[in-house]
């Protein structure tokens, strides 16, 4: 495959402007803040927002002018991060580096479940497959086919269009989770899974058990693969929100060829929340720890509420680094529980800056105020969850300057 000159016009503009951001001074001093936060020297609280679902507002697909699918996401990619630049005044590094992701596809289960909606946005319902307990035996792992051929063909193009611009790589190949809760009630259904914790827990355990060794296997794969990539540099996205620069990360026999151990993970039970610590615990977090052993450093934590678990994870995942304090967390009990040991990642109530009429005073007001309860630690002030701006690109920019702004008043 080769570009069209039109395609490749575009796209090596686009480039040339973020190989320009990427030169600006301010990259390397936020690479470096980051660097002392991660390894809990905080400078400053740093500020982050991730546009998430809200970049149809910002950069919506009419934008896009390549012809090629591919070249396309390419495309949308270069103009997010340059509308990032020049709109969101946040402390999210840029670098000159062109990520081709591995060519990586997923079987299922065995049983998959199957999903109803009525438009591509939104919600669904899902008919769960696991109806019986005697369903649990059609369960198998899933089978992982990585396309070797297909992955070096697409970085072969970037380096002809993008090469001399950028540093083209391959990079990947984590899931974004390794919580597995998620995938226990696209089995079994999450109504179904809450009454089986008391009427049929042992079901409950095997279904746990089995993710667990297909989980393990699947990371297993791609460690021996050799295509898991570091995730500790300055453009580095980990956990629920946050930047992963460190240098504490490969470990110290690292040799080229990158392991679970050099590298960061996130673990997280939304679909838990109203479990109790004893239940998380007995059928959560137990199956998840020989998976998030295995990692350098471990975020735990999203949207859920941790303040009756903080203690557990905190006793079992030695390497926990980075916990999320969500908008419906005790930000007082966090800051306890969390001090100076761990980073404090606050994700506040994103529907502040995404409802129909943003009050940006009171935006200001809860921020200073978990500004004052999170001094003594570090402390990350992360928008996410952002689904929509409501077609008005400049709620993220006003609300990016009022945290910068207050951030750097915490100094």
């Amino acid at each position: 495959m080769k570009a069209t000159s039109r395609d490749r016009r575009i796209l090596r503009q686009l480039a040339e402007g973020v190989r320009d951001i990427a030169s600006l001074p301010v990259q390397a001093e936020r690479a470096g803040l980051w660097k002392d936060f991660n390894a809990l020297r905080p400078r400053r609280p740093m500020v982050l927002a991730f546009p998430e679902g809200g970049w149809r507002d910002l950069v919506p697909d009419s934008q896009v002018q390549c012809e090629d699918p591919l070249l396309r996401a390419w495309e949308m990619g270069l103009r997010r991060t340059v509308w990032r630049h020049e709109h969101i005044h946040d402390d999210c590094p840029v670098t000159d580096w062109f990520n081709v992701g591995w060519v990586v596809s997923f079987g299922d289960y065995g049983l998959k479940e199957t999903r109803v909606r009525t438009e591509d946005l939104g919600a669904y319902r899902w008919d769960a497959p696991v109806k019986e307990p005697r369903d649990f035996d059609k369960l198998h792992f899933g089978t992982i086919t990585i396309d070797r051929q297909e992955t070096a063909r697409r970085v072969e193009l970037a380096e002809e269009v993008l090469g001399d611009i950028l540093r083209v790589r391959t990079h990947g190949a984590l899931r974004w989770s390794y919580g597995m809760t998620w995938t226990l009630i696209n089995l079994r259904g999450l109504q179904r899974v809450m009454l089986d914790m008391y009427e049929n827990p042992q079901l409950v355990h095997r279904l746990m058990g089995f993710l667990r060794d297909a989980t393990l296997h699947e990371l297993e794969t791609f460690e021996r693969e050799g295509i898991l990539s570091l995730n500790s540099g300055p453009a580095d996205y980990v956990g629920s929100g946050g930047v992963g620069a460190t240098d504490e990360l490969p470990a110290d026999d690292f040799d080229g060829r990158v392991r679970m151990k050099d590298m960061w993970v996130l673990g997280e039970s939304q679909e838990f929340v109203g479990v109790g610590p004893d239940q998380f615990y007995e059928f959560a977090l137990q199956y998840q720890l020989p998976l998030l052993n295995r990692f350098g450093l471990v975020c735990y934590g999203c949207c859920e509420p941790l303040d009756q678990k903080f203690d557990l994870i905190i006793e079992h995942i030695p390497r926990l680094r980075r916990v999320s304090v969500s908008p419906w967390c005790d930000r007082a009990l966090a800051a306890q529980k969390l001090g100076e040991s761990y980073i404090y990642s606050w994700k506040p109530n994103p529907a502040a800056i995404c409802g129909n009429a943003p009050d940006y005073d009171a935006v200001e007001n809860v921020m200073r105020q978990t500004i004052g309860i999170a001094k003594g630690c570090a402390l990350e002030i992360v928008m996410k969850d952002t689904h929509t701006f409501q077609g008005e690109p400049e709620r993220i920019t006003r609300w990016s300057r009022i945290a910068s702004r207050l951030a750097a008043e915490a100094t």
